[in-house]
């Protein structure tokens, strides 16, 4: 069963490379560091800290799939191009066991400061802290396959620690536990392990028991046809994660990102809730795809008050003055050999406004192949159901991606 999860796991990495934007050249490197602190499963530690960071940077870790490795999940993915944007550190560990799969299964690594690779990567997170001037205070985690299964450990392991995270096709916390040394739980990833919210949320508190602090925010993503870990892990997520934060299981919203895409949110509506679901009709074990990374570092909030990218990757140019409908429009555009990603942030004026239109003409041979958080009608961009409301002062995203050459942009923006 093993062997079968590293095949699908490989064909999942061919099918991502369909949807990922590839890595641009950036001034900074992904640099590996070794004798960061106790790692009893010897894993490996790659880290990416942009030229630009904020003056105490948040920390996000990335963690892959099996098969992969921290340098494969950084060039296959967003976080890098998204942490030069916004100022943070990612840290990418490698698993280095048979496969490239971390533990997520064993009663060590289920247990806080038990042992097994949680632990590993907890010493990757003190280094950053301490030789990067990380912030202890947002510490977030994100990963894909095992690496979202890892997600749910680390959130479980430590609260105290993990402030948010964000779970590409994962199961709960404590799903694939096993005893017999196996690192294989057929009945999980089938999707045939089911418990009342109850159960799930005693697996995490039992991780750590008297703990009573505050716990981690969670975001889990899954697609409708996965059959590696089968999609009803999805559904054994939220009940877990709603329990452990003690909201309703009734969502308070559900709307469309994109379509195909459908998005509860459990116990507070807007961008930062306890808990949030995003299902992809039609899709297998292929996440994360263009824009979901995206999501997640908003979800996560660390897109907020970061520096702009450098000249060397990226540029940005501002709209004309503001309009009388009260907004501005500027955008940020990573460029590559054949290949571009175009970020256009909307700003409301001293007003709120609740809704917007961003007019913006790309080059003659440059075509968008991709879109997210808008609505696009030729040269006309505009907000979709759920972003059309921005505050005084406030901004709100969208991006697109496409072949070519994007050059030089000028959006125009309008409101009401």
């Amino acid at each position: 069963m093993r062997r079968l999860l590293a095949i699908a796991a490989t064909v999942a990495t061919a099918l991502v490379g369909i949807f990922i934007v590839a890595q641009p050249a950036q001034a900074a490197t992904l640099a590996e560091v070794t004798n960061f602190g106790t790692n009893p499963t010897n894993l490996r530690m790659h880290i990416f800290v942009p030229d630009r960071v904020q003056a105490k940077p948040p920390i996000l870790v990335a963690v892959h799939y099996c098969t992969g490795s921290g340098p494969a999940f950084y060039s296959g993915t967003e976080f890098a191009n998204l942490a030069s944007q916004y100022g943070f550190i990612v840290i990418y560990p490698s698993a280095t066991r048979s496969g490239n799969c971390f533990d997520v299964s064993s009663p060590q690594a289920l247990t806080r400061n038990g042992g097994s690779d949680p632990v590993g990567i907890m010493s990757m997170v003190t280094y950053a802290e301490q030789h990067y001037n990380g912030d202890p205070n947002q510490v977030y985690v994100t990963g894909a396959s095992s690496g979202g299964m890892m997600t749910n450990v680390l959130l479980g392991d430590y609260p105290d620690v993990f402030k948010a995270g964000a779970a590409f096709m994962g199961v709960p916390f404590g799903c694939f536990a096993t005893t017999d040394g196996s690192s294989w739980n057929s009945q999980c990833s089938s999707g045939q392990r089911s418990y009342t919210p109850q159960q799930w949320g005693d697996m995490v508190r039992n991780a750590y028991p008297g703990y009573s602090g505050p716990r981690p925010r969670m975001q889990v993503w899954h697609g409708t046809t996965d059959t590696t870990l089968a999609y009803p892990n999805f559904g054994e997520e939220i009940k877990q994660w709603t329990n452990v934060l003690g909201v309703s299981q009734t969502p308070v919203s559900t709307d469309t990102p994109q379509p195909g895409w459908t998005r509860t949110r459990y116990g507070r509506a807007g961008v930062a809730p306890p808990v949030e679901g995003i299902s992809i009709a039609g899709v297998g074990h292929s996440l994360p795809m263009a824009g979901q990374a995206a999501m997640a570092i908003e979800f996560m909030g660390l897109n907020g008050s970061g520096p702009t990218p450098g000249a060397s990757s990226s540029s940005a140019r501002p709209s004309s003055p503001p309009s009388s409908g009260g907004c501005t429009a500027t955008t940020s555009v990573n460029q590559w050999q054949g290949g571009f990603v175009v970020t256009v942030r909307v700003t409301a004026g001293p007003a709120a406004i609740n809704s917007w239109a961003v007019g913006l003409t790309l080059p003659a041979g440059a075509t968008v192949t991709n879109s997210w958080n808008v609505t696009r009608s030729g040269n006309s961009w505009s907000n979709v159901s759920y972003n059309g409301h921005v505050n005084a002062g406030q901004y709100t995203e969208f991006g697109f991606q496409g072949t070519g050459t994007a050059g030089t942009l000028t959006p125009a923006c309008s409101a009401s």
